[in-house]
């Protein structure tokens, strides 16, 4: 069984916003909700900007799922996570413990009253049976159920955000590396930290 999930390849990103247009579009997100955002890093900064988009990256360990108290979270087969909006008390915890800033509420009242989280959904609808009015009504549309793929990775010009199985994805992502020029040491404890400063030695020893 396939286990779906997102990457976006940083340098091949142009921050057009299209997966975001095409989300809010293909699930008539509501409004003040974005389930999907372009963000950049080191803004600004000639030859270090990159633009990433983010939503939820449908965690196999997800926080939302844990701290969430009446368990609207649940995982598919494929696993994606999803969320039961009839269950939903608008708590706010998962919005809180979620590292990407997934889950949104659209503000319901002019005071600023919350009303049901809303979240990506991989484009796979919700609890309610597949390709009715109410799933799309409640979570938007069921592509999955429809042997599609999310969206917003098929409306990507640059083919910088993949969606998929994880797998294939990940092939995908390899081979572009490989082909830059990069090879195992993209990956590992040197590319996240930095590697350690060679110890000059001392005056006088053999090499």
């Amino acid at each position: 069984m396939a286990r779906m999930k997102f990457l976006c390849d940083a340098e091949r990103c142009i921050e057009c916003n299209g997966c975001v247009t095409a989300c809010k579009n293909e699930n008539e997100v509501p409004w003040g909700v974005n389930r999907r955002r372009v963000v950049t890093i080191n803004d600004g900064i000639v030859g270090a900007e990159k633009s990433i988009s983010v939503a939820c990256m449908h965690c196999s360990d997800a926080p939302c799922m844990a701290v969430c108290p009446v368990d609207c979270f649940y995982r598919t087969d494929e696993g994606v996570v999803l969320h039961d909006k009839d269950l939903c008390i608008g708590c706010g915890y998962c919005f809180y413990a979620c590292p990407f800033g997934a889950p949104q509420f659209p503000q319901a009242g002019a005071f600023g009253l919350r009303g049901k989280m809303d979240k990506c959904t991989f484009c796979a609808g919700g609890p309610e049976k597949d390709l009715s009015k109410e799933e799309f009504r409640k979570y938007g549309s069921n592509r999955l159920a429809e042997g599609k793929l999310p969206a917003c990775a098929e409306m990507c010009s640059t083919k910088a955000l993949l969606g998929g199985d994880g797998d294939v994805i990940a092939d995908i992502y390899r081979q572009r590396v490989l082909k830059r020029g990069k090879g195992s040491e993209v990956w590992g404890w040197g590319t996240a930290y930095g590697k350690p400063d060679q110890k000059a030695a001392p005056a006088g020893a053999k090499s």
